[in-house]
Parts: structure tokens; sequence; C-alpha cells
């Protein structure tokens, strides 16, 4: 059995129904599920990752498990040693940690993979960058007025479809040849906000037109959801990515064993979301 924290996020929901179509015995974890939100075949579990006594029913009789913290995991108190501790206490042996392409530039801590590192467990690292269901932000204008408005237009970075950082969980988590592997997830080319755009409108069939922000006016719209330090990085690390952060990597090809797929692949399976 694997067991699958984050189950019902972006990248849990794809690796769930993933093991179970590759015949897996799967318990899904998060915070709030019910039977509802996961495939036949797979086992739904509640549990917060900062409560890790909670976590413990969930790993009888599993050998893997998937390590998905929420963002605000770290500051609202949370020990993933703690976790790891009730891990080291069942029979699960390898543990796949979601991390961040920003972990190896060091804008993001490290807190999470020195704790899998320092488990004695076998570990794998995933360090995705931005993600192409990002632009799922945009929905509600696009749905309105047919308009995209952000910042940067044509600084481009490789964004990566959450299915293919799936995919690849999926197989490090049941196949041998991945203990202690660091794989940094990007799609195939890198792509700007206004190419996402045109790409969402093809996939529409339907012109979307993009209106650039200035990054005052982004910072205001920001600072309604994210605090102040974490806006200021953020527009930084899109106006300014360094670059480690514009590099393809060819990780998710050599597991996989095909091309990463492309925004305008993504954005034609998920345009229903922007119609």
């Amino acid at each position: 059995m694997i067991v699958v924290t984050g189950a019902t996020g972006n990248v849990g929901r794809p690796l769930v129904r993933a093991l179970v179509e590759s015949g897996e015995q799967v318990t899904a974890v998060s915070r709030r599920i019910s039977a509802g939100d996961v495939p036949a075949g797979a086992r739904p579990h509640r549990a917060d990752l900062t409560e890790p006594e909670r976590l413990k029913p969930a790993l009888d009789g599993a050998k893997a498990l998937f390590v998905l913290t929420s963002g605000d995991f770290l500051a609202v108190g949370g020990d993933l040693g703690a976790v790891l501790d009730a891990v080291r206490t069942s029979d699960v042996r390898r543990v796949v940690l979601l991390s961040s392409q920003g972990v190896g530039t060091g804008d993001h801590p490290s807190a999470l993979e020195d704790a899998v590192q320092a488990s004695g467990l076998e570990w794998t690292m995933l360090r995705p960058g931005g993600f192409h269901s990002n632009a799922l932000q945009w929905a509600d204008m696009i749905r309105a007025r047919r308009e995209v408005a952000a910042p940067f237009g044509d600084v481009a970075l490789p964004t990566v479809d959450p299915d293919d950082i799936a995919q690849v969980a999926a197989v490090a988590l049941r196949e041998p040849g991945h203990q202690g592997e660091v794989y940094e997830l990007t799609g195939p080319a890198p792509v700007s906000p206004r190419q996402q755009t045109a790409a969402i409108g093809d996939a529409l069939g339907e012109a979307v037109r993009f209106v650039e922000l200035t990054r005052t006016a982004a910072r205001e719209r920001m600072l309604a959801f994210m605090p102040e330090p974490v806006v200021e990085s953020t527009l930084d690390m899109l106006g300014a990515p360094p670059a480690a952060l514009r590099r393809v990597s060819p990780d998710v090809e050599r597991v996989l064993g095909r091309p990463a797929r492309t925004f305008a692949d993504w954005a034609a399976r998920n345009v229903s979301d922007f119609a």
C-alpha cells in the first residue's frame, strides 16, 4: 500500500489516480476528504500533518509515503521531523517529498528536505518549478472579460504540468532506482504569461487579451491575499528570475521516458475552467 498526503490537491489527486490505475492499494490523506474525493480502490483518511498521531493509522501496512505539506505548514509550527518519527514506527521505508525548485536555488528554506534526509528512510526529492495550473488564478477574468491582467508579460519560465509531477512521483514510489535522487521538474520550454494567455485563447477558440500590469499594480492586488514579504520575493522572482529557474530540466523525460507536457496541452485539457 502507498499513502499519499495532500491527496485532494493539484498533484495529490492525479497521483492517487495514477497509483490506483497501476494496481496499487492507496490511502489518500487530507485534512478534509471523503469517499467522493477519491477513485474506487483508494481509501480516504482525514489527517493533518501538524498532528502526526492522526497519520499513524493510515500507515498500517504501507510501504511508501508521498509527503506534500501545505504552504503554511512551517509557518503554523509544523514539524516534519515529528511526522517522520511516526513514519519510522510503521513499515514504510520509502518517502517521496514534494519540495520546490527554490530550495535548489536557495530562495526557499530547506527544512523539509533536511528532515527527510535525516530520517534514515529511503528518500526521493521532487523539486518542481511553477505549475501550469497557476494560470487558474486568471480563470474568473477570462470567463468574465476574455482578459488576463498580469505583470512581466514577456518573462518566460518553464512551468510544469502537475500531472507530470504526479507521474514522476508514482514512478519513484513504486519502482526501485530512485533512492537518493533529487529531480528538478519543469516543462519542455519556457513560456511567458503572454504566451500562456494566447494558448488559453487557442484552447477556447476565442481571443483572450493580455494586459500587462505594472509591478506596483500587481503588488497591490497580491497584498490582498499574500503577506508583504512573500509578495515582494514573488515579484522579484517573476520579474528577474535567476538563470537556474529559467533552465529546462530533462528529469521529467528521464524518469517517464517521454517529453514533459506543454502549457498548451494543459490548457486544452483544462479549457472548461476558462469557458
